[in-house]
């Protein structure tokens, strides 16, 4: 008997969707993402940065990857050289090489050493009309996740690893040929299904945890996305997503900036002002309206608070599991099961990256956000930590889990505002000092955070 899709509250805003679900059978469930996204005017290149021109939404805020670079701090020093990570996704994009080369063209990134498509069961052919499975919102999802993986770590190797189709099986019989290719690397998984949908169906979770546990013992470093619809997956109780949840995976929450600049805003930063557009700050004199062409480039981090964005219907994810209990790196927390996330990353639509596709027909920029935008992101961090240590003769991090708890928040930025009870839903949580279960310990100060997380001085 085939459960109910999850209910996918919101509202669509020229090709805005949603993105993390999921829906499951006796014998299999699919996972399925779909990014949430809004196409923006092309002007926003090279000069219309922080924001954007939507035909729906007017002024939207938008970033270019060097605004992210700058903000989150990434060090000048590390660029992921040597390094190998891979993105996980079904169906792929049929023009995701020719679309990172002009993605990396138009931002002025070096190209990835190598960029392999790597299709175990065959690359698929699967058409945009198969509604199913999403193949379009999977082709939006791997043009994110493998154009911005490459943009915070320009050095190193790219691996997209596609499954044929969107299922569990599919999924995993993928990821255990990666990891058996490619020891000591980095994966990334911007998909997940809520744990409320799984009960009954184990062999899909026991298939996974199988690949974990290999991945551990490959010391491979394993991440995958929290969630868009809040703590409780829009049901009445609180639950996460697998496989954000599974203990060996490190799960990525999701922030937006503070203060969250409201969709249409036009404003300027006078001389001698320090500005901030949430998540970065620029200083005066610059325009970052729409009046005039903007001109305001980013100098760093401005503040953060939790992704919850009731006019897209989505928030950050982040909740107790249903399924694993309390994992011995968060014992001490006063938790009763694992629970998501554990760090977190920007997430905002409105303060989304700035994505390049041209599958549709066309070259197109699509603002996109979503906890999809984190893992990929993370996944490069810890390409530049296998970087450093590399340097200094030691192995890549791997199971990063019980370094990040036991950093205790050094190396991160601390979210104490906001929460993730999503509109519609009775269940969220706060924000607060320290680890919390809306956004873990944080977002990186990444220069600060990639020693600590390679427990060594980077050359």
């Amino acid at each position: 008997m085939k459960a109910k899709p999850l209910p996918r509250a919101g509202v669509f805003v020229s090709l805005l969707l949603f993105g993390l679900a999921g829906v499951c059978s006796a014998e299999d469930f699919n996972y399925v993402v779909n990014p949430p996204r809004v196409q923006v005017s092309a002007d926003a290149i090279p000069n219309g940065l922080p924001f954007c021109r939507s035909a729906s939404l007017g002024s939207i805020i938008c970033y270019s990857p060097q605004f992210v670079r700058t903000a989150y701090n990434f060090p000048k020093n590390l660029d992921g050289t040597g390094q190998t990570i891979l993105i996980v996704d079904a169906f792929g994009s049929p023009t995701i090489r020719e679309d990172l080369a002009a993605f990396d063209q138009l931002f002025g990134i070096p190209d990835p050493p190598s960029f392999t498509i790597l299709c175990p069961e065959g690359c698929p052919s699967s058409s945009f009309n198969n509604k199913h499975h999403d193949v379009l919102g999977w082709a939006f999802e791997t043009s994110l996740d493998v154009e911005y993986a490459h943009a915070m770590a320009p050095g190193a190797s790219i691996v997209l690893v596609v499954a044929a189709t969107s299922s569990g099986n599919a999924i995993n019989v993928v990821e255990s040929k990666a990891i058996e290719l490619f020891p000591g690397s980095v994966m990334s998984q911007s998909f997940g299904i809520p744990e409320h949908l799984i009960h009954g169906n184990n062999n899909q979770v026991m298939q996974a945890e199988k690949n974990y546990a290999a991945a551990q013992a490959a010391r491979i470093t394993v991440l995958a996305s929290a969630g868009d619809f809040g703590a409780t997956n829009g049901i009445s109780t609180a639950n996460a997503n697998f496989p954000a949840s599974d203990p060996l995976v490190t799960a990525v929450g999701g922030t937006q900036g503070l203060p969250y600049i409201r969709l249409g805003t036009n404003d300027s930063c006078p001389s001698g002002h320090t500005c901030s557009s949430g998540l970065s700050t620029f200083t005066g004199p610059c325009v970052v309206g729409r009046t005039v062409p903007p001109n305001c480039a980013p100098v760093g981090y401005g503040a953060e608070q939790v992704w919850n964005e009731p006019v897209f219907g989505a928030a950050t994810g982040g909740a107790p599991s249903l399924l694993f209990g309390v994992p011995g790196y968060q014992a001490g927390l006063g938790l009763t099961a694992r629970t998501t996330p554990d760090v977190s990353y920007n997430a905002a639509i409105n303060g989304g990256v700035l994505v390049f596709t041209s599958f549709l027909g066309s070259p197109a920029l699509f603002i996109i956000g979503g906890t999809s935008a984190g893992s990929p992101q993370w996944a490069s961090i810890f390409a530049l930590v296998n970087e450093c240590r590399a340097s200094l003769g030691l192995g890549p991090r791997g199971f990063a889990n019980p370094t990040i708890y036991s950093l205790a928040g050094a190396g991160f930025h601390d979210i104490t505002v906001g929460d993730n009870k999503l509109v519609g839903t009775p269940v969220g949580f706060p924000a607060a000092p320290s680890w919390d279960d809306a956004t873990g310990w944080g977002t990186p100060d990444v220069a600060d955070l990639v020693p600590r997380l390679a427990g060594a001085t980077c050359p």
